[in-house]
């Protein structure tokens, strides 16, 4: 039985941890309550504590590779997925500053919190981060540039090892635990009568981004198609199976195959193919930032925080850099967004523990707009890049 359990996608584990906390919630003695509180409290410390060794971890080393300087078609790459990630974050809040006001009410969360009986946790466990977020950002930037320019092969070995064990502990201990983690959450909103205007509020916001994601995508083949002069539409359809894949999947990297057959099947060139797809499943992460971006702005004023455009650009502008750094696990993103989150935004544990929670939720959305996106800068670099000559 826990066997089966392990090997259920991650999406599924986080839908009955919300059910059963829900259910339970109504239910469950002060006892359980504080014992999952104190539970919580332990992670939500750990989540703190490992968050700026994410950023060095997979930031270092991600930004020595792309610094390699591995030709022109690299840099015009990067520079294109980049773009399309701010662009799609700036779409977002655009998006998401019109809608949300009139969908949600301002302050409702701080609101309930009021209200709500207060499980205090037995104990708490203190172990702060040995530097905080921006520390962390700053030297995974000068650390990566630095590799690349000084070609220092022992310190890329190292942060490549290095990268591995942050990325080993996202997927066998954060990952794993997250579902637990959420369990507690919505037990604890559930008990204290939060939990019915909170879904409300999520099902709402799950339903719009799914909107946005489409005309995200109905933007970006536009503009491939004015760039290449095809029908975006047309180009659109040929990268359904990718789409659908993804949908499935919730994989970048397993989707590969599929989008690289589309992407050549859609016109794009096989040498270009060959090289922007698997680069932009690691690179382009328009989805994503998506998802993001508009959950932060809900959260933001579901909490009454207030917020303004460059606040979010430069969160943006951060964010789009994490998020080449993302590791290719489910939930993968929104763990490298977690320190951003924390310093440009002042995300506490229960805001980022609610950012996980509905971006695992839709997380098969955003891979889906991600990949199919990639077709696009796929196209663009095949109109504009010169044919090899025999």
């Amino acid at each position: 039985m826990i066997k089966k359990l392990r090997k259920l996608p991650l999406i599924v584990k986080v839908l009955i941890a919300i059910v059963l906390g829900i259910l339970l919630g109504f239910v469950a003695p002060t006892v359980l309550m504080r014992v999952m509180n104190t539970v919580c409290s332990i992670f939500s410390q750990f989540l703190g504590f490992i968050v700026p060794l994410i950023i060095v971890g997979l930031v270092t080393p991600a930004i020595s590779r792309v610094g390699k300087g591995a030709g022109k078609m690299l840099g015009i790459t990067v520079l294109l997925a980049y773009t399309f990630t701010v662009l799609s974050g700036l779409f977002s809040y655009g998006f998401s500053s019109t809608l949300f006001p009139s969908m949600l009410k301002a302050g409702e969360m701080t609101s309930l919190q009021a209200k709500g009986t207060d499980f205090a946790p037995y104990f708490t466990i203190s172990f702060p981060p040995l530097m905080d977020v921006m520390t962390a950002l700053v030297l995974a930037f000068m650390l990566g540039l630095g590799i690349a320019a000084l070609d220092a092969k022992a310190l890329r070995k190292g942060f490549t090892e290095f990268e591995d064990i942050v990325t080993k502990t996202i997927s066998s201990v954060i990952i794993p635990l997250l579902p637990l983690f959420i369990f507690g959450l919505f037990l604890d909103m559930s008990a204290s009568g939060k939990v019915g205007p909170v879904l409300v509020a999520f099902a709402k916001v799950i339903a719009i981004i799914f909107v946005m994601t489409l005309v995200l995508l109905i933007a970006q083949y536009s503009i491939a198609g004015i760039v290449a002069h095809r029908n975006p539409f047309k180009m659109l359809v040929k990268m359904l199976p990718a789409y659908l894949t993804a949908l499935g999947t919730s994989s970048s990297a397993a989707t590969i195959p599929v989008t690289l057959r589309q992407a050549k099947e859609m016109g794009v060139r096989e040498d270009i193919a060959g090289f922007v797809i698997p680069l932009c499943a690691t690179v382009h992460l328009s989805g994503s930032m998506l998802k993001i971006t508009s959950c932060a702005i809900a959260l933001m004023m579901l909490n009454g925080m207030p917020f303004n455009f460059m606040m979010i650009f430069g969160f943006i502008l951060l964010l789009a850099v994490t998020m080449v750094a993302a590791p290719g696990v489910p939930g993968g993103a929104i763990m490298a967004a977690i320190g951003i989150l924390e310093s440009s935004l002042g995300f506490d544990a229960s805001l980022q523990a609610m950012m996980i929670t509905v971006y695992i939720a839709m997380d098969s959305f955003g891979t889906a707009c991600n990949v199919t996106g990639d077709g696009s800068i796929a196209m663009i670099m095949s109109s504009i890049a010169p044919e090899k000559k025999e």
